[in-house]
């Protein structure tokens, strides 16, 4: 539809609707990332010691640039489970504190906050969010419902990764900042999918992926830290830049950009991404994938009479949308047959014994591909 499949890597043979899980990446931006493997085994000690910090530093300020911050209020991660991992793991929550979340987050992120409460004492809170969801006031007030003068942190997905929604997270962290609660955000299908400007949101904390939507290499994503809330930080791993011989301007960078020897070719392919999708009117991209799930959920509501959870308004869902199925779905078998009988690749989620599936639309995909997805459902879900 958008004739850039070419430029993707992807097997031909599959349906592939699960850009959401891990991404795909360009054959431009998968050229420039092997290159800079190539250059780091050229000559490691060159690279690693005299080249990074200045590669780094330029790397970051291309997608500052692009993400509405500050070079030195992002650093590199690997993804957000770990750069979420840094803030909660640094955090001074004990018994009578409460971490506020809603019942859409991811589950490693819940594991995560679960695990940290358990060690730490202090209660974490996931709040029911009722779908369909209807408006963003009643979203905040459904979500204020959980607040506590306990709530010492609020907890929330910008976009969701179970059911797909665009949480209204302008308006929590505002409300937050006032009543004097630290937000942390988990933007991990965010950046490509929606336009961010993180100096404008003004979350205490907000971790990103740039290998999903932004279709930079696997192991690229980053950590954004108001700059007044960096000094909560503490170093996930203690290495070489807790103490640095040779100080930089931001000891938030210092401490966690450099953690020994790893493969940083991901973070310096990031601003060929942020170029790839430039070069191809992005925003027309992201537009014309919409009317594709708009389109497709308009389609398999009719084949099971079920409802999305979110108004047929792009300010619940972009590029990635959840379609409910009937409630005695098998979601694990049909999964797996739609995958091997149609080879159709996409997540079918069992959330809150609510069955749906989590449809992605990139820039390689074109309307045949929900068509077959369409006529597979129409025998599979007969064919109970």
């Amino acid at each position: 539809m958008f004739g850039l499949e070419k430029h993707y890597l992807l097997d031909p043979r599959v349906t592939f609707l699960n850009h959401g899980s891990f991404g795909a990446t360009p054959r431009p931006v998968f050229r420039a990332y092997q290159r800079w493997q190539r250059e780091l085994e050229r000559q490691p000690v060159e690279f690693l010691g005299r080249r990074i910090t200045g590669l780094l530093r330029d790397a970051r300020s291309c997608l500052a640039e692009y993400l509405g911050a500050q070079r030195d209020d992002l650093v590199f991660t690997s993804n957000v489970t770990m750069s979420l991992n840094i803030v909660a793991r640094s955090l001074e929550l004990g018994p009578g504190d409460e971490v506020l979340a809603s019942d859409h987050e991811y589950g490693a992120m819940d594991r995560t906050w679960r695990f940290l409460s358990r060690a730490k004492g202090f209660a974490y809170i996931r709040k029911p969010i009722p779908v369909p969801v209807t408006t963003a006031e009643s979203f905040l007030a459904e979500l204020w419902k959980g607040v506590t003068p306990r709530t010492r942190v609020i907890f929330l997905s910008h976009i969701t990764s179970p059911t797909a929604l665009i949480f209204p997270v302008e308006a929590v962290v505002r409300r937050a900042r006032q009543e004097g609660i630290l937000t942390v955000i988990d933007g991990a299908h965010v950046p490509g999918q929606l336009d961010l400007n993180l100096d404008a949101l003004g979350a205490d904390f907000y971790g990103g992926n740039l290998h999903k939507w932004l279709s930079a290499p696997k192991g690229a994503g980053f950590l954004y830290a108001r700059a007044g809330m960096q000094p909560l930080l503490k170093p996930l791993v203690v290495s070489w830049g807790y103490e640095p011989e040779n100080p930089g301007p931001s000891s938030f960078v210092d401490q966690q950009e450099w953690w020994g020897t790893r493969d940083m070719s991901a973070f310096l392919a990031v601003p060929e991404a942020i170029r790839f999708q430039r070069a191809n009117d992005w925003d027309r991209i992201r537009s014309a994938c919409h009317e594709l799930l708009r389109q497709a959920q308009a389609q398999i509501e009719a084949l099971t009479g079920l409802a999305p959870f979110h108004p047929d308004d792009p300010a619940w869902y972009c590029q990635m949308a959840g379609a409910p199925l009937p409630a005695l779905t098998d979601a694990p078998t049909l999964k797996q047959r739609l995958y091997d009988e149609y080879r159709i690749e996409i997540p079918v989620i069992d959330w809150n014994g609510c069955k749906l599936l989590r449809m992605s639309a990139q820039g390689y995909n074109r309307r045949t591909d929900f068509s077959r997805l369409l006529a597979a459902l129409q025998k599979l879900l007969t064919d109970r």
